[in-house]
């Protein structure tokens, strides 16, 4: 995972994302990730991740989304440790 830096951050943002962070019981870091991950305007949910990861191999690959929840992973998995 990357990391960053920010240098020169003036007091009164650290403030804010400090009493925010505390609000929402998550650290600095953290409440510093959901707030760039909602102004970039995107997830950081896992699930959301994963079912528009889904919608797009479907997209992509011609199948239709019923088709792609009816595949099975272990069969997959299986079929690709045998090639």
């Amino acid at each position: 995972m990357s990391s960053l830096q920010v240098r020169e951050l003036p007091e009164n943002i650290y403030s804010l994302l400090k009493r925010r962070a505390e609000a929402e019981h998550r650290s600095i870091a953290q409440e510093a990730i959901a707030l760039l991950a909602k102004g970039l305007e995107t997830s950081i949910s896992p699930k959301v991740r994963r079912t528009k990861l889904l919608q797009k191999i479907a997209e992509e690959s011609g199948l239709s989304g019923g088709t792609v929840s009816k595949l099975d992973p272990v069969e997959l998995i299986r079929k690709d440790r045998e090639r």
